[in-house]
């Protein structure tokens, strides 16, 4: 593709690089790391925390690249640098352009907790419409023929573009995927062609990136303000403290709200009944109230899986196929999923809450089927946000009856200061660094009418400490240590 029209009309400030010798450049790839330049490719510098991209346009050209896009110019380069304000929106749009096909339906859910359910479940009621349907998220990429494990949340948008483009080759129609405010904010879904955008919640999360809970909340706004196309479906959470705002940013945006839950006028839940492994749902749309019975244990999961058949009415889907597609979904990875029963019956659960208000809402939600004590087992992750580890100690010893504080992801810190630093807010909690020995003694300690909550790491399968990242899986050693209590 040559390069004039791989950068598109979207930004002037390149119109006269373009209609010189650089526009009629042929470009075959396009990347973002020097190290991944081939020839043929053109490379576009951003800046991060920790480097300059535009120091590596010289690595970048040594291995091929045949031109540079950069925030500033650079003119001892041995390729053509183009200048451009905003380098990151640049690199999603080319990449869109180069890689061209997308699933014609494609959604994008947004908010602190559920983002990977309301994803999860918006595929599976495609799916059990006949439609081809994969999803994108942290658990990876789920689609006909694929199971893919995944690290990030929202991936970077030449691997994101060249995935969208490989799904519809395979005859995917509809795709579901997590807006991270991190993607959002570093325009990584810019170029997706979104039909339709949800909104789940808000709770403090990512305060080691974002300065203040406001700019994280205005990154997530930015998936209704500039990446959806003005007039498309809005679908909100009715139910959350923030919903009221994320409501307003979408219509002053333009967008078509459609809010669910019990305060919603799309999907309204009229009622809800909690079991040990289900629940039972009253929905009102248009006129017609429709029973549900969720197969999955957690108030909150009603909430995802209103959001998640909102997306699915809104994008084409009739109501009655959509709900009912309800009582035959399976959750997210890691995501309130039953690890296994005691011989007494009683229940232990792993979930990905490492947040303070995921971790209120797991906590909250198995306390109405819980007729003994509820148990946890949790700590929090090493280079993040240190903030939230005295108000999740704090949440912990608040909502459960046995709070036992272990270590999750330490990555570079010292993993006895992450403990004393969540303790602080945690009295009586006992504290068991070795996350293996944690789950171990929670299991131990399980009677009849109980339930263990194992949370932090979910779906993961390593453990990350030191520099190293070691095999663990929260399922396998539940599930191995309570062979061990029937042995």
């Amino acid at each position: 593709m040559k390069l004039s029209a791989l950068a598109g009309t979207r930004f002037p400030e390149l119109n006269a690089a373009l209609a010189g010798r650089a526009g009629a450049l042929d470009i075959a790839a396009i990347t973002a790391d020097s190290r991944k330049a081939t020839p043929g490719s053109l490379f576009v510098a951003i800046s991060g925390n920790k480097a300059d991209g535009a120091s590596f346009i010289d690595d970048a050209a040594a291995r091929g690249a045949v031109a540079a896009v950069s925030a500033s110019a650079h003119d001892a380069a041995s390729i053509p640098v183009l200048t451009v304000g905003n380098p990151r929106a640049f690199l999603a749009l080319a990449a869109a352009r180069l890689y061209g096909a997308q699933p014609e339906t494609m959604v994008a859910v947004t908010g602190t907790a559920g983002k990977t359910s309301v994803a999860s479940f918006t595929r599976q009621i495609w799916a059990h419409a006949g439609i081809p349907a994969a999803m994108i998220g942290t658990t990876g990429v789920i689609a006909p023929g694929r199971n893919e494990y995944g690290a990030l949340t929202t991936p970077d948008p030449v691997a994101l573009h060249a995935l969208l483009a490989e799904l519809a080759s395979e005859g995917v129609t509809h795709g579901a995927m997590e807006a991270s405010s991190h993607g959002l904010d570093q325009y990584r879904l810019d170029g997706v062609r979104l039909s339709a955008g949800a909104f789940t919640n808000l709770g403090r999360d990512h305060m080691d990136y974002h300065p203040t809970v406001d700019h994280y909340f205005a990154a997530k706004m930015q998936l209704f303000e500039r990446v959806l196309p003005k007039g498309s479906p809005a679908v909100i959470n009715a139910d959350d403290e923030w919903s009221g705002r994320a409501v307003e940013a979408a219509e002053n945006a333009g967008q078509r709200v459609l809010t669910v839950g019990r305060k919603g006028d799309f999907l309204t839940l009229k009622r809800a009944e909690q079991k040990r492994d289900s629940q039972f749902a009253e929905i009102l749309h248009d006129g017609t109230i429709y029973e549900v019975r969720l197969p999955l244990a957690g108030e909150f999961q009603i909430s995802n899986a209103l959001v998640a058949a909102g997306l699915a009415i809104a994008t084409g889907l009739d109501a009655r196929t959509a709900l009912l597609a309800l009582e035959k979904v399976e959750g997210a990875a890691g995501r309130l999923q039953l690890a296994g029963k005691a011989a007494n019956g009683a229940l232990a659960y792993i979930d990905y809450a490492h947040k303070p208000d995921a971790l209120d809402k797991v906590l909250s939600a198995v306390r109405p089927f819980t007729t003994g004590r509820v148990l946890v087992v949790f700590g929090c992750g090493g280079d993040r946000d240190k903030g939230k580890r005295p108000i999740m100690g704090e949440i912990a010893t608040r909502l459960a009856d046995v709070v036992i504080v272990t270590d999750d992801n330490p990555r570079s810190e010292v993993p006895a200061e992450i403990r004393s630093e969540i303790l602080s807010a945690a009295p009586g909690a006992t504290e068991i660094g070795d996350r293996s020995e944690a789950i171990r003694h929670a299991v131990g300690l399980l009677r009849t009418g109980d339930t263990l909550i194992v949370a932090g790491k979910g779906h993961e399968e390593g453990q990350t400490a030191g520099g190293v990242t070691r095999p663990f899986s929260d399922l396998a050693e539940v599930q191995k240590a309570l062979e061990g209590l029937a042995s």
